[in-house]
């Protein structure tokens, strides 16, 4: 399928847990892997992050790695409020230098999941720009979802049932592209664009039965979203 597609496609192993994890990605042929280690001390980080970034250059495949704890839940990946802690300029600096990681996801502020905090979260934009101005590698977002309460609203009147959901403000963002943010993840958005949209069809449609009539609308819904997600990181156009 990404032979066939129009733009250039990267396959990116997201929070990878381990080396041997990593290698089985490479192995499977995807272009791009994370290796996860925030949540070891930074000289376990170093050393298995290094790791994982020798052996995916031998082959062609680049390396995310990650300073700094997000709050949430994320695949294998579960920090408390308390647990999390932003990135310090001088320690992602020191990173990159030592492992020679492609690009760098840093704790700022987001947080993974559906809930990020109370009214508008706060995001470290200072924090940003010092750290892309100490490393020349691009940085990545996680936790940028911006759970929109229409969806979230949606969902619960199909008979879901999600509360004190929250995002991240689109301005923010916006801003975070122009101070060094070159990668964003969104995933919880996606999922409640489809959910909802299935949510919707069962309910609208109690004798539907046909899957390809139930999940179709939901990927309609997630392709929309996904186009206006791509307006906002300002990457419309860029491929």
């Amino acid at each position: 399928m990404a032979a066939q597609a129009s733009v250039p496609v990267a396959v990116h192993l997201d929070h990878g847990s381990s080396y041997d994890s990593c290698l089985r990605a490479i192995r499977a042929g995807f272009t791009s892997v994370m290796i996860d280690m925030s949540h070891e001390s930074e000289a376990i980080n170093i050393a298995e992050t290094s790791r994982v970034v020798a052996a995916a250059h031998a082959v062609g495949v680049t390396v995310e790695a990650e300073i700094g704890r997000l709050g949430g839940v994320e695949e294998h990946v579960v920090v408390s409020a308390e647990e999390a802690f932003l990135t310090r300029p001088d320690e992602a600096e020191r990173f990159v230098d030592a492992t020679g990681a492609d690009y760098l996801a840093i704790a700022i502020g987001t947080s993974h999941g559906a809930s990020k905090g109370k009214g508008r979260p706060y995001i470290d934009h200072d924090r940003i720009r010092e750290i892309a101005g100490r490393i020349s590698q691009p940085l990545v977002m996680h936790g940028a979802s911006g759970v929109p309460a229409a969806l979230v609203e949606r969902l619960n009147a199909a008979g879901g049932s999600l509360a004190d959901a929250s995002g991240i403000h689109p301005d923010d963002i916006g801003q975070a592209v122009t101070e060094g943010i070159a990668k964003i993840n969104t995933d919880t958005d996606l999922r409640l664009a489809f959910t909802a949209r299935v949510r919707e069809v069962l309910r609208d449609r109690p004798g539907e039965f046909d899957p390809r009539k139930i999940l179709g609308p939901a990927r309609d819904e997630m392709r929309a979203l996904v186009r206006d997600r791509i307006s906002l990181f300002r990457s419309a156009g860029r491929a």
